[in-house]
């Protein structure tokens, strides 16, 4: 690069911010993929322990660090969320197979979302390897003219 041209290292950088906040929504949409898996692995775990519990009580939390001990009343049916707050009542082995179901879409969405944030980041990473080389050019550029 016999000269830098301040348009694309601005261009450049531009791009490379672009990518930065990209990188950040995708990590943050990983977060939550993730913490949706737990939550269905920790709701089979609960369904499964409530139907081998022997007399259905149970520790409830209610928040703030207080638990309540309740009865289940009916531990073959549970009420499963599908989606836009719409929830409907299914069999406990229906529930974990759903639940079993979606843990395996959340991890397939993930490891999607990390793909696509390894290749975010390789790009930005010759983004930025250009970019420094820019500057190397325009340093080498003012260094030369002010040796004239």
């Amino acid at each position: 690069m016999d000269r830098a041209d301040p348009r694309e290292i601005q261009t450049l950088q531009m791009y490379l911010n672009e990518y930065g906040q990209q990188i950040e929504l995708l990590t943050q949409q990983l977060g939550m993929i993730e913490q949706q898996r737990l939550e269905s692995a920790a709701a089979i775990e609960s369904i499964r322990a409530i139907q081998e519990s022997g007399d259905g009580i149970v520790l409830l939390p209610v928040g703030g660090g207080a638990l309540l001990r309740v009865k289940v009343l009916d531990a073959g049916h549970v009420l499963v969320n599908i989606g836009a707050d719409v929830s409907v009542e299914r069999a406990s082995a229906d529930a974990v197979e759903y639940l079993e179901d979606r843990i395996t879409e959340l991890e397939a969405l993930g490891k999607k979302v990390a793909g696509s944030v390894e290749q975010l980041q390789g790009q930005a990473t010759e983004i930025s390897r250009r970019l420094e080389a820019a500057y190397r050019g325009a340093r080498q550029a003012q260094a030369g003219q002010g040796g004239i």
